[in-house]
Order: structure tokens, then sequence, then C-alpha cells
């Protein structure tokens, strides 16, 4: 099986933490696509051009980050489920995997990059809407991780996966510091071993991205 991924990009390392979880071999290809050359090339693969992306071993292709960590739990059955079998448990997951992609990942990305920009280029309704979005899911996830250790209870799941790389870069953009569901729940996602790989294999990036 083959990885199309960066490892500073969120939604790659949401698949690379389920790999690890899940004890997945794979064979890695880092793509830059900032990079045109490489872009180009990958789309050669792939024609939309997005990371991650998994090529399985009889050539077939599997985009979306959501979508690889379903693969995986239907692929490697003998591995920890990532989505629980039950089905309103199932439901759950999948519906804080949503939460947490497009109200935490995505507002946290858009500051981020709008953060790099030059002020006189900065997109102001787009950090607006981002912050109030973030100021809801703060709230959101505050009150729902009060009385259990991972994002759906007491089982490790994608919804974990989607989280950890969102609150990482939140931390630094825009902190949760007065929110203390968040914080613990932070603090135990950086001491799960799935996820100490990920930043570890990423910390050089991570500090030269970051300054």
């Amino acid at each position: 099986m083959k990885l199309y991924y960066h490892p500073l990009s969120t939604y790659s390392q949401k698949v690379l933490i389920a790999c690890y979880e899940k004890g997945i071999a794979f064979e890695p290809h880092v793509i830059n696509v900032t990079n045109p050359k490489e872009r180009a090339a990958f789309r050669g693969i792939y024609p939309l051009g997005k990371i991650p992306l998994v090529v399985t071993e009889d050539q077939r292709l599997i985009p979306e980050s959501s979508i690889i960590i379903e693969y995986f739990d239907q692929a490697f059955p003998n591995s920890p489920d990532l989505i629980p079998e039950d089905p309103e448990q199932a439901r759950q997951v999948r519906f804080r995997d949503r939460m947490h992609d497009l109200y935490l990942n995505d507002p946290i990305v858009a500051l981020l990059f709008e953060s790099r920009k030059p002020e006189a280029e900065q997109d102001f309704p787009l950090i607006h809407k981002s912050r109030h979005t973030l100021n809801v899911i703060y709230e959101f996830l505050n009150n729902q991780i009060n009385n259990h250790s991972w994002s759906n209870g007491e089982q490790f799941s994608m919804a974990d996966c989607a989280a950890a790389p969102a609150l990482f870069y939140a931390q630094r953009i825009y902190p949760f510091a007065k929110y203390p569901n968040i914080k613990a729940y932070f603090s135990r996602l950086m001491g799960h071993p799935a996820y100490r790989k990920v930043i570890k294999e990423a910390e050089p990036l991570v500090k030269k991205f970051l300054g």
C-alpha cells in the first residue's frame, strides 16, 4: 500500500495516526503540493491533486482522510477499530469526525495561512468567520468531552485522529487555554503513542514552518 501525504498536512496527519494506531505498513510518498513540479506529477496519479491518498496493492485509489480510515477498518479487521461496530456509536464517531474536520480543522488552517500573509493581503472576513466558528466549536468540544477520555467515550477513534492535528496548530494560532476540558483532552492526545510518533516525525518541518 502506498500513502501519498505531507507531514505538515493536518489531513495527512489524521491518516498517519490511523496507520500507526492500527499498525498498518505502508510505502511513504511525501508530496509537496505547493511545488508545481511535484503537484503536476502527483496529478498524473490523482487528477484532483489532493493529499492524503492511498493506492492499494491492486492499484485502487482511495482519497479523502475519513474514507481512507473507513477503508482501513474494513481492510485490516484484526487491528483496533477506529469506527465502532455498534451503529449508533459509529454514527456518533462519524458526526464528531465531521465536526472536527469542518468546524475545527478548516478554520484553524485558514487562520494559519492568513497569518503568514502580509497584513494588507489578509482576508479579514475569512479571519472573522473562522474565529467565530472556532469560538462555537470550542464551547461544543469543552462540553462534549466533559466526562470521558476520548472524543466519543473511552475508545480512541477516527474522531480523535481528526481532532489531534487541528488542536496542535490551534494551540498556537487560536489558543484554547480557557477551556479546561479541551486542554486536558489535548494533553491526552499528545501522550497517545500513535500521535506522538506523528509529531516526532513532523517536528523538524513544524519548527521550520512555524518559526
